[in-house]
């Protein structure tokens, strides 16, 4: 007798059960109906990247969390560890096949080899979104609207996005010259509402050199801590100031504003200095989206403009803006918020087996109700009818049916045990369909 493999997986890795996939799968088809509705069309591309694409422009710490190895062939390949590389080299490979602008979603796993921790895994979901090709103001909005649109159908109660800049600032920075340390200074003031003011200063003075200096970008910064969507414009005033006057990137903004009030979402957006995305291929507009209900699990959707998304893969510049959002961030704030609506199953319906019935005359009046639109399963066995009503209980299904013959049923709300006797199979779909909505 062969030896028993004991099963297990990988550490960081997860098996999802259906009461977990269920919450997923149905967060993942609100997002993409959002997404269908602003006229972004899907792509995907394989988990399996030759190294030099992925890691070229990254640092020594990417290539530490990447998986990469020689397959069969000798190729030295690494799987995916975020959708944004890739589709840089999409958008290269294809750039006579698709137009411009062009608009995509991409919804699909990516994997990272660092070390698994609480919350943290080596296998995740990552959602993107992106115009590019059009470096407008109108596709900025559109991207912020989305968010806005995907957090409403999503059903989640409220939102703030933060926005900002990385023109403006690096103006700023500039007149205090400091554009050298740019990155470095935009990385620390990214950690504004995540360390002390004081362990704040002491950081930038390392930087800087200067505690004069120090002080200026402090206040360039501090309204990040008392930031509000009734201040947006003021705060723009003060950012063109300490930059120097008005320029392309302020005149960005104002027009994004005036897009957002417009379709009159002003209440979600705050204009925050302090939000800068640390990573150095931002170079426009870039924003944070928190939780209400729940600030402290920090940004669930990030993003921003960038200037030349194709730079290592082809000749000429082409503009992009967009988004992510992190997919089990999200799931695990709206359970905690307790927005998370639990799904046992998707079935609505399910037609029982009874001692006299026929087989096909079950399968018939399932197929009779999956056409009205209902979803719809058969028990496959004669069992108890205790056990199936069990069964259907745990898999969350509200009506059972009885086939009687002829197109004829009996209907049961399983919850309440409200019944219909001797009524046609359409009844019973119509009768579902009013109590569903």
């Amino acid at each position: 007798m062969p030896q028993i493999i004991q099963p297990r997986i990988l550490k960081g890795f997860r098996d999802f059960l259906p009461e977990q996939e269920i919450p997923r799968a149905v967060l993942i088809e609100k997002l993409t109906k959002t997404f269908r509705g602003f006229g972004f069309v899907p792509i995907d591309t394989p988990a399996l990247e030759y190294s030099e694409i992925l890691l070229r422009k990254s640092g020594g710490e990417t290539e530490k969390q990447v998986f990469r190895f020689n397959d069969n062939g000798g190729r030295d390949v690494a799987l995916r560890f975020d959708l944004t590389v890739p589709f840089a080299r999409f958008v290269a490979e294809h750039k006579d096949e698709i137009y411009f602008p062009f608009k995509r979603y991409h919804i699909a796993k990516v994997w990272r080899g660092e070390k698994p921790q609480a919350g943290r895994y080596r296998e995740f979901i990552q959602c993107d979104f992106d115009t590019v090709g059009a470096d407008t103001s109108g596709s900025d909005f559109e991207i912020l609207s989305m968010i806005k649109a995907a957090f409403d159908e999503i059903g989640v109660p409220g939102i703030t996005v933060k926005i900002s800049h990385r023109g403006v600032f690096n103006r700023f920075l500039e007149r205090l010259s400091l554009l050298d340390k740019s990155e470095e200074i935009l990385r620390l003031t990214d950690k504004v509402l995540k360390i002390s003011r004081e362990e704040l200063e002491t950081q930038m003075d390392g930087l800087t050199n200067s505690n004069e200096k120090t002080k200026a970008v402090l206040s360039y910064i501090e309204s990040a801590r008392s930031a509000s969507p009734k201040d947006f414009e003021k705060t723009l005033e003060k950012m063109e100031e300490a930059a120097g006057g008005p320029a392309s990137d302020t005149k960005r903004l104002r027009e994004i504003y005036e897009c957002i009030k417009a379709e009159g979402i002003q209440d979600s957006f705050v204009l925050d200095p302090s939000i800068t995305r640390g990573l150095d291929y931002y170079t426009g507009i870039v924003y944070e989206t928190f939780l209400n209900e729940l600030p402290s699990i920090g940004s669930v959707c990030s993003g921003g403009r960038y200037d030349n998304l194709t730079g290592l893969y082809m000749k000429g510049e082409i503009s992009g803006v967009g988004a992510s959002i992190g997919l089990d961030r999200l799931i695990a704030a709206l359970e905690q918020t307790g927005n998370n609506k639990k799904t046992p199953g998707f079935t609505e319906a399910v037609v029982f087996c009874s001692e006299n019935d026929k087989t096909s005359d079950r399968y018939k009046v399932a197929g009779i109700l999956r056409k009205k639109n209902i979803c719809c399963e058969v028990f496959p066995e004669q069992k108890k009818q205790g056990f199936q009503y069990t069964w259907a209980e745990k898999k969350g299904i509200p009506w059972g049916i009885f086939s009687i013959g002829e197109s004829k049923c009996i209907l049961k709300n399983l919850g309440t045990r409200e019944t219909f006797e001797n009524i046609t199979v359409e009844e019973a779909a119509e009768i579902i369909g009013k109590k569903r909505n």
